[in-house]
């Protein structure tokens, strides 16, 4: 009987392979899981006390360490679920790489570009702004809209 104990065909009939086959690949599924789920959980905890260990300060070089963080940590996950759910991790090194590289590459530039110097575009170009933008600050800060960073 199978362990699923329902009234469908056996997985392992459908799937056209053994028992012994099954249960590997939900061995390997559900170890993929725990280890998604490891880091997932130690990405939450970061954040969560990113605050408390004083990684957020922005006059401190923590936050562009946080951000490296979160950038390594993501890239490490799409890379392991191409690795498991797209079967790239059966293939040779090489090929694995050839298709990785430029991938990963390509992910990490624009996480950097996006949080080292698109961030602080707004900042230095304000002038340049949205005319709408500019105009509904500045009626916000007459208005006394409360504490308005410049």
């Amino acid at each position: 009987m199978s362990e699923f104990h329902d009234n469908f065909p056996e997985y392992e009939m459908m799937a056209h392979h053994n028992e012994e086959t099954g249960k590997t690949i939900r061995k390997k599924l559900w170890r993929v899981f725990w280890i998604m789920l490891g880091i997932t959980l130690l990405e939450l905890m970061v954040g969560f006390k990113a605050e408390s260990w004083g990684l957020l300060d922005n006059h401190r070089a923590s936050t562009f360490g946080l951000k490296v963080f979160f950038i390594f940590f993501t890239v490490a996950k799409a890379a392991f679920i191409v690795l498991s759910f797209m079967h790239l991790g059966d293939e040779k090194k090489s090929l694995k790489w050839v298709i990785l590289g430029p991938y990963i590459c390509f992910i990490v530039y624009l996480a950097c570009m996006g949080s080292i110097g698109e961030g602080g575009y707004s900042q230095s170009h304000r002038a340049d702004m949205d005319p709408n933008v500019v105009q509904q600050a500045a009626q916000h800060k007459q208005i006394g809209g409360g504490a308005h960073h410049e």
